[in-house]
């Protein structure tokens, strides 16, 4: 046989991949267990779970479910909402709205609803819970759970409402004879800090300064790992907590996991390709007989018919002053019993226009899409996505009376609900004859549980990672220095924007108070909120770094109100497990923000209204306090050229910025314009910060191509990673090893 390769020259050559499990050097004493795999299994399936109930609550809204949503409760569930009484600290219980149990509770939302309940012709009900921070109990039969919220809502007769807040909630694990073991909401607790109509906009919850929301979890605490309590070390025992699954029927769930992961990947991926309209990104994407669906209605199969249907939404780039953003909240994935189809649900809110000819337009969509497993490749690909409209509004004018779509007489039947609820249990729905979609390195038993611990160590840390990434966010809300610092590995860094990178947890909050001032207040006059929405989270081979791509979705809210808007942005960040003192945390590697893409002229004139680029530039030091490496460092002068604070020209919207991407396509490895892999000021500036300068691994930026020839009795193998990326693994052919 003969090899050859377009990898680098330190790859490994492969027909068929394998990359050979690092567990098989450990020693006899650490050896996961049936018993150590089935109790971690339950404790990630759980942390899914019950964002699966939080996700499913917010999507049964906009139909108005009110029975259904109330069902998500525990029998004895309380739901307290609001402050009560006009003008009422947010933080009193006792004049918040206080329900015990479903029947209370589908009453209360019917009734707060109204004729805004997305049922009326021209009404509207969306409502956004999401950016996750879910802390699971040592037991793990109880958890916690911290959420922005959001509604926009409307009756079609012209009044409307916006509002917001916080959602501080507990969860509980319920049995019954009926559903087995189930997620249920224990308490859903919700703070308001901002309302408002949409003529006006939104203002402080009764116009005072707001306090700020207790956290559940402390900034340590957010990076705890899912898995950690009930896995072996030093050779200690495992206590289980749940009966031992057998290696197949683990083998199919984690498997599961790792499935839901990569089409919630290919899902977020497809939309930040579509806001840029990079056409051919997204096409690559589809199955070969793909299509796009509105409203119940298909483009035709195939390459053709998708293009089609991306060209109505405009030409192949973005010109000045064009907006495509479409950010997607609460995605829900399912994935079929034999593994080898996926839907996933979630709510699209489209937010286009042209601000050079002075339009724009809100699109709230209901999508449900569809996706298969290649059987050659075993990459998940687009094989439908299917969108049902809910509301098309101008944007001058809203959604008041119902917005442009043309009026129905009855609304559509939303599109089916994923089954996503119960599964902690559910062990029946393997298939027979399924069987594994990765080759196994051995026969031996310590071997296989190995390698399904690091599998299932991939899926806790994308939890984990999403956990992380979201405390930041909160964090970032209020301005709470140490707490983000905190987050950060011991060799962590983070950017300030239009300043540069500090190095350290001390660093990164000496600047932050220098900037800002040493100020956890007790209640703020403003709240900049850092939606942390729609990530992308690509996991190294043995589950201990992560990559993440993450949008920020920028709004405010202020006494008096008056100019909040809305601004676009992107975190490119990476995350680590970090060792200390014998304790394992998720902590941030490298944080970095590029922004803004796009922003509004305040609330009123929409991201349509901006009319000058002249806008303030910081660069340099704070305070005299200079950066590690500063964005205006000429050894980043290409990374940052553009942006606050980085190299002339300086971009600002409604001009378009050039948009950085640290993966390659999901399906065909096709290698970005604007490539920036890993740590951003890792590649010119600092190499010794790159995650295998520390003992790290850089996660694959997307598949490896594996190609054959046959010439007679030689054939040629080709592997292809993507740029400067080791391939490793084992050779061979079919039915020899």
């Amino acid at each position: 046989m003969k090899l050859s390769s377009g990898a680098p020259a330190r790859a490994a050559l492969a027909l068929v991949l394998w990359t050979s499990s690092p567990a098989a050097a450990t020693p006899a004493a650490t050896w996961p267990t049936a018993d150590s795999i089935t109790n971690g299994l339950a404790r990630v399936e759980s942390v899914r779970e019950i964002k699966s109930v939080q996700r499913t609550f917010a999507q049964l809204a906009p139909h108005g479910r009110w029975g259904d949503m109330a069902a998500l409760f525990a029998d004895d569930g309380v739901f307290r909402w609001g402050a009560g009484k006009p003008g009422a600290n947010i933080l009193d219980n006792s004049d918040a709205t206080f329900l015990t149990g479903p029947a209370a509770i589908e009453a209360w939302l019917r009734t707060d609803a109204g004729n805004m309940d997305g049922l009326k012709p021209g009404s509207l009900h969306a409502l956004i819970n999401d950016q996750p921070v879910i802390s699971l109990s040592a037991d793990g039969r109880s958890a916690k759970g911290r959420w922005h919220s959001l509604k926009f809502l409307g009756d079609g007769a012209g009044k409307t409402r916006i509002e917001g807040g916080i959602m501080q909630n507990e969860y509980v694990l319920t049995a019954s004879a009926e559903h087995g073991n189930r997620w249920r909401i224990k308490l859903l607790r919700y703070y308001p800090l901002f309302a408002g109509d949409y003529k006006n906009g939104w203002e402080n919850v009764g116009g005072n300064s707001l306090p700020i929301v207790p956290f559940h979890y402390t900034a340590d605490g957010a990076g705890e790992t899912i898995l950690s309590p009930y896995q072996p070390h030093n050779g200690s025992k495992v206590v289980s907590r749940h009966t031992a699954l057998s290696i197949d029927e683990l083998k199919y769930r984690v498997t599961k996991l790792n499935d839901e992961d990569e089409v919630r990947n290919l899902q977020h991926i497809c939309g930040h390709y579509v806001d840029r309209r990079m056409w051919p990104d997204v096409i690559d994407l589809f199955a070969s007989d793909g299509v796009v669906s509105v409203d119940g209605r298909g483009s035709a199969p195939g390459a053709a018919g998708v293009q089609s249907a991306l060209d109505r939404m405009g030409p192949e780039g973005l010109t000045r002053g064009v907006l495509n953003d479409h950010p997607i909240y609460q995605t829900l994935v399912e994935i079929s019993p034999d593994g080898l189809e996926a839907t996933s649900r979630g709510l699209e809110i489209g937010m286009i226009g042209d601000s050079i000819a002075k339009t724009a337009e809100w699109r709230f969509c209901v999508f449900r899409h569809k996706y298969i497993k290649d059987a050659a490749s075993g990459i998940w690909k687009i094989k439908e996505l299917a969108y049902t409209r809910i509301m098309v509004a101008n944007y001058t004018s809203g959604w008041a009376f119902g917005g442009a779509l043309p009026p129905k007489a009855a609304p559509l039947a939303p599109p089916p609900f994923l089954d996503v609820l119960g599964h902690i249990s559910d062990v029946a729905r393997k298939p027979t004859d399924w069987q594994p979609p990765w080759r196994e390195d051995s026969n031996s038993t310590e071997t296989l549980l190995a390698d399904m611990q690091r599998r299932l160590s991939r899926s806790a840390a994308f939890d984990e990672t999403e956990n992380v990434s979201s405390a930041y966010g909160y964090y970032a809300d209020d301005i709470r220095c140490t707490d983000f610092a905190t987050l950060h590995a011991d060799k962590g860094f983070k950017m300030s924007p239009g300043v540069g990178w500090y190095l350290s947890p001390q660093r990164i909050a000496q600047a932050c108070i220098a900037r800002y001032g040493d100020r956890p207040a007790a209640a703020r006059a403003s709240i900049p909120f850092h939606w942390r929405v729609q990530p992308i989270i690509l996991v190294s081979h043995d589950g201990r770094s992560a990559t993440v791509r993450v949008r920020n979705l920028q709004m405010g809210t202020s006494r008096g109100g008056g100019s909040a808007g809305f601004n676009g942005g992107m975190y490119h960040d990476q995350v680590v497990l970090e060792e200390k003192a014998g304790v394992v945390r998720r902590k941030l590697w490298c944080l970095t923000i590029d922004e803004f893409y796009w922003q509004s002229a305040g609330w009123a004139g929409g991201w349509a209204g901006v009319n000058s680029t002249a806008l303030g530039r910081r660069q340099g030091g704070i305070g005299g306090y200079v950066a590690d490496v500063a964005v205006a460092d000429p050894t980043m002068r290409l990374r940052e050229v553009g942006f606050n604070g980085g190299p002339p020209p300086t971009v600002r919207w409604p001009d378009i910025q050039r948009m950085w991407w640290s993966f390659r396509n999901p399906v065909t490895g096709r290698v970005p314009e604007s490539y920036w892999p890993g740590c951003v000021p890792c590649r010119t500036a600092r190499p010794d910060w790159q995650l295998t300068a520390n003992g790290y691994q850089e996660p694959a930026t997307g598949p490896t191509i594996v190609t054959a020839r046959a010439q007679g009795t030689n054939v040629t193998v080709t592997v292809v990673g993507g740029p400067d990326e080791p391939v490793t693994g084992l050779w061979g052919y079919a039915g020899e090893r």
